[in-house]
């Protein structure tokens, strides 16, 4: 049955700022993974995934929902959802233990640069100089940030961390992208793919780490806000705004997350507003909007 139009617009509208909640929270990933002190990075990854599935599936036991219908999906989308979550969780955890957090933060974020472009790649899409140039400015930026202070040792000790950023952001919009060619799969089974990604580095860290434990309230509260925030609600947040939300909008809005990303890092005493940050941070974040131009003026019409 086709909602009236009045009534699209609104569930529309609603659905693209619920998607939007995700930008907030992922805004403070970096805050929190920086303030869980020394836990090993799959160890981080397997509690606050495991968190993030308990939220979904406390939801399908308090509405007597049956999970075994949520989880059953074709192999390619738990490839998809799994791979996704998991390998840039596992990244970006990596990249903030070996290079500081604002510029791991900000070379990870360059996803949603890369959505755009990328997109531009699907069929029926053309690749724009805009896309090119704003892919241009982001690299520049990312450049910057990794160039930045080239003091004796420093570039080869924080060589690890930008490569694992980089490879956050390759990873996150290639999951995004095929996350919306595979729209038709409910935003409840986001819950499975938490589940199933946090058992793998659960089993990971068993293999290649030793368990260190969060020292004091504030490292379990970081830890928690990260389970139940930017690693936990923000996923169903987003699947659901991309799915049933303007899409165009949501493209947009995302690139604030850098920026906020950035400002709350410094705020909170985690990074430096050093003059290589800000030009880096207005780098990646202009270089995003400029790759956007054709999603900003649809979204005007």
């Amino acid at each position: 049955m086709k909602l009236p139009e009045g009534r699209a617009l609104w569930s529309q509208r609603r659905a693209t700022a619920v998607g939007f909640v995700a930008v907030l929270l992922w805004a403070l990933l970096a805050l929190f993974t920086a303030a869980t002190g020394q836990v090993p990075p799959l160890q981080l990854a397997a509690m606050t995934f495991a968190m993030a599935f308990m939220l979904a599936l406390g939801k399908w036991l308090l509405r007597g929902e049956n999970i075994i219908d949520h989880l059953r999906q074709p192999p390619i989308v738990w490839g998809v959802g799994v791979g996704g979550l998991f390998g840039y969780h596992f990244f970006y955890f990596i990249a903030l233990r070996n290079a500081p957090a604002v510029e791991a933060s900000l070379i990870a974020y360059l996803w949603p640069l890369l959505i755009v472009v990328f997109s531009a790649l699907l069929p029926g899409e053309r690749l724009r100089w805009w896309h090119v140039s704003g892919a241009l400015l982001g690299l520049t930026g990312a450049a910057v940030l990794i160039l930045a202070g080239r003091a004796p040792g420093a570039p080869v000790q924080f060589m690890p961390g930008h490569f694992a950023a980089m490879a956050c952001a390759l990873l996150w919009s290639g999951y995004s992208i095929l996350s919306r060619r595979l729209g038709n799969v409910p935003t409840d089974t986001v819950g499975g793919f938490c589940g199933a990604t946090a058992l793998l580095a659960f089993l990971a860290h068993l293999i290649f780490e030793t368990t260190v434990w969060p020292a004091g309230a504030t490292q379990w509260l970081a830890v928690a806000g990260l389970g139940l925030g930017p690693v936990g609600l923000a996923f169903y947040c987003w699947d659901h705004g991309v799915k049933h939300g303007h899409i165009q909008a949501l493209g947009a809005s995302s690139y604030a997350a850098p920026l906020l990303s950035t400002l709350v890092l410094i705020l909170f005493g985690f990074a430096a507003a050093t003059g290589a940050v800000l030009i880096a941070c207005l780098l990646i974040t202009g270089g995003a909007v400029l790759a956007s131009l054709d999603l900003l003026k649809s979204g005007r019409n």
